[in-house]
């Protein structure tokens, strides 16, 4: 009998933000092995990281980074998970699967391995929807279908750009719940898919995400935070707050629930508390902005958008804090890294 080949092989990358030898990869082999990773080192660039056996890959560190984008270098996060992004530039595949360094694969409640890659991929490759809540969750599962009372016209759905997963065991908290809640593990399984409607935002986190890179990719940026910012850990959600408006504004959904991976380890609460406290009194004043931001007609592709977004940002923010002007700045500077390097990408 032929070996089935993996769900989307040759249209896939895995994109990994690591500081440290990716053992954790050894669990993953039966899942992850068939594709290719890119994996961004973070921190000091003279270390030697270890990949296991067998699994092909590229690796990019600081200088690298520095190398290939030159001046436009200063756009990508330094000392923070955020420096994934740099990975999602260099693909030139149309999906990408981006997982943390401490999770691992988990079990749902009959004790079976869960594929995350195989939900994430069902996820991307069915439809959304966001103009209109079927009470059934994921219509497109097996076993589920519209509910009495779903518009027919709405039916088709819209493309699907992210997939949103989720995790058991360490929950991904900020650090005030962290210390208020030190010792809470998430044993709750939901087996769950639903689409994000539109108009409404959601805090997305980078630890287990996929995303149509032909779809969503130049507003795939993860903001300008880490080292010499004052604030980290928000780089996910401004992602995922600039991918929301710009999936409503032209039409793409966004999907959360399934796939589940294990959280392996919760990071130090007061490091955290440090590099977040900026962002818990600036998020009270963010979301309204992004609940408000309407892009114009004449925004007709991601890069437009994103484009308009930063000046939207400029604009709105700036009275914030002046920080938001350097990211606004940071966010052209982006796509137009994004769009020189694609643009010199030769076929595969």
């Amino acid at each position: 009998m032929a070996t089935p080949v993996p769900l989307l092989k040759d249209e896939l990358d895995i994109v990994i933000p690591t500081i440290r030898n990716l053992d954790f990869l050894e669990q993953w082999w039966p899942y992850l092995s068939p594709y290719h990773l890119i994996i961004v080192q973070d921190g000091d660039p003279t270390k030697v990281i270890k990949v296991p056996e067998g699994y092909d890959y590229e690796l990019y560190n600081r200088n690298d980074i520095n190398r290939i984008l030159g001046p436009k270098a200063s756009c990508i996060s330094f000392k923070d998970s955020a420096c994934r992004c740099f990975g999602f530039m260099m693909s030139k595949k149309k999906y990408i699967f981006t997982i943390d360094d401490d999770c691992w694969v988990a079990k749902d409640p009959q004790g079976k391995d869960i594929n995350a890659m195989e939900q994430h991929i069902t996820n991307l490759l069915t439809p959304s929807t966001p103009l209109f809540f079927n009470t059934l969750y994921d219509p497109y599962r097996k076993g589920a279908d519209f509910v009495r009372g779903y518009p027919f016209s709405m039916r088709e759905g819209v493309p699907t750009a992210i997939s949103h997963g989720l995790w058991l065991n360490v929950p991904d908290y900020d650090a005030p719940t962290q210390l208020v809640k030190p010792a809470e593990r998430n044993t709750r399984f939901v087996d769950m898919v639903m689409t994000i409607p539109k108009g409404t935002l959601f805090p997305m986190c980078g630890m287990n995400l996929a995303f149509d890179r032909t779809l969503i990719g130049p507003a795939m940026y993860f903001g300008l935070m880490g080292d010499g910012q004052p604030i980290g850990r928000y780089d996910d959600m401004w992602a995922g707050w600039c991918c929301k408006v710009i999936c409503d504004h032209l039409g793409y959904g966004v999907k959360t629930g399934l796939p589940y991976i294990h959280h392996s380890k919760a990071s130090n609460p007061f490091v955290n508390l440090k590099k977040e406290y900026k962002g818990i009194f600036w998020q009270e004043e963010i979301i309204p902005f992004f609940q408000q931001v309407q892009l114009s007609r004449e925004s007709v592709t991601v890069e437009q958008c994103y484009i308009e977004l930063s000046k939207l940002v400029r604009e709105g923010l700036n009275g914030v804090d002046p920080y938001f002007t350097k990211l606004a700045d940071a966010m052209v500077t982006w796509i137009e890294a994004w769009t020189e390097i694609n643009n010199s990408k030769q076929p595969n």
